[in-house]
């Protein structure tokens, strides 16, 4: 894992201005996407991570309408490059999110993204990339990215992902 100062985990920061720039980040993660890739997504409410979820999946060629799990819990979607699971653990506590075997999806064939995922952070695999949405303004949102392993690190120097090293 990339390291700041004082051994706190490396944040990276990208600034958005548009919706379209949240949703054209999301294709360029989706874009270096593979199997057992997760994806830890926090924010606000309203701060877009739904939003950022449907591009994520548009870019992954996933058909038709991708919308939040909020009630389902987990979404499993087919037909795109990759099979895509979506979840919303928000209305879950950590023992209810330990029985459901999410690690047959983060260890699984697909692709995981999961909101609200700091709520099950100790259940979430070795190797992820956090991703926290935060509002700036009423359609921009700064991006702060963590990764948790090496592949995750080096997407983030890819992508020119600026380095932030106070942790928000």
């Amino acid at each position: 894992m990339d390291q700041a100062t004082n051994d706190r985990p490396m944040w990276y920061v990208r600034e958005v201005n548009s919706e379209a720039d949240t949703a054209a980040f999301a294709a360029e993660l989706a874009g270096r996407a593979g199997t057992g890739t997760v994806l830890a997504l926090d924010g606000d409410l309203g701060a877009g991570k739904t939003r950022f979820a449907q591009a994520f999946a548009a870019a992954l060629g996933v058909p038709g309408v991708v919308n939040s799990p909020t009630f389902t819990i987990i979404k499993e979607y087919e037909g795109g490059r990759l099979p895509f699971y979506h979840m919303d653990v928000y209305r879950l506590s950590l023992p209810e999110a330990d029985e459901l075997g999410l690690d047959e999806y983060f260890h699984g064939e697909g692709v995981t993204l999961v909101e609200w995922a700091s709520l099950i952070e100790p259940l979430l695999p070795a190797e992820r990339l956090h991703l926290l949405l935060e509002y700036t303004g009423p359609t921009s949102r700064r991006l702060r990215c963590r990764p948790v392993g090496e592949q995750y690190a080096a997407w983030c120097r890819e992508m020119g992902l600026a380095p932030e090293e106070d942790t928000p």
